[in-house]
């Protein structure tokens, strides 16, 4: 029974990496343009930290109701990967966004006024002078966040996607094991997230002699 469900468990696990890698590259992006825009003044970094309050003032999972439920009854009617992976950026990206806003604080000031002195346009001074040092400072936090975003993959399954959850959901009703199921769903999101610590540590310890 169990060679059997290794399979099952193995394809969920792959439909979980599939989900939490679009869901981290929407959260990245979301987080760093929310940074960016929350700097441009009051009315814009009040809407940006409205935002913020609202999503980290709210569990995921309500989110993800409202983004698979709701949207359709606007004409929006997503499937369970993209809205899965929707609610997952906007999620993290409120978090990503605190991330950055927080390390802005240690950049020092004279660096940015070099820029402006050079006549630097705003863009160019956050790609290349804030953007390059945010990636360094956020890179640990971001590891945590990251875990976070892929274990929490694990709410998409109560809109029907089939991942490591649901996988797993499916092959208790046939189990006469079902704790080792649990075991072994466990073991997978594990890996998982270690891998991603490792990978983020290497890439860390690259970044910061590359600099």
């Amino acid at each position: 029974m169990l060679e059997g469900a290794i399979g099952p468990l193995l394809e969920g696990a792959l439909a979980t990496l599939v989900l939490s890698v679009l869901g981290t590259l929407l959260a990245t992006a979301i987080g760093v343009v929310a940074a960016v825009i929350g700097q441009q003044g009051r009315i814009l970094g009040a809407l940006v930290s409205t935002y913020v309050s609202f999503i980290r003032g709210t569990p995921l999972l309500i989110q993800v109701f409202v983004i698979y439920y709701i949207l359709p009854s606007i004409g929006v009617d997503l499937p369970a990967l993209a809205a899965g992976a929707i609610a997952l950026g906007i999620n993290g990206g409120a978090h990503i966004r605190e991330m950055i806003r927080g390390a802005l604080t240690s950049i020092a000031p004279g660096e940015i006024e070099a820029g402006r002195a050079l006549a630097m346009p705003r863009f160019w001074i956050w790609t290349r002078i804030i953007l390059p040092q945010l990636f360094i400072l956020v890179l640990p936090p971001l590891t945590v966040e990251f875990s976070a975003l892929l274990k929490g993959s694990a709410l998409i399954s109560v809109i029907g996607y089939v991942e490591l959850t649901r996988q797993a959901q499916y092959l208790l009703a046939t189990s006469a094991h079902p704790y080792l199921i649990w075991v072994l769903t466990a073991a997978l999101y594990f890996v998982m997230c270690f891998a991603l610590t490792l990978l983020t540590r290497r890439l860390q310890h690259a970044t910061v002699r590359a600099h």
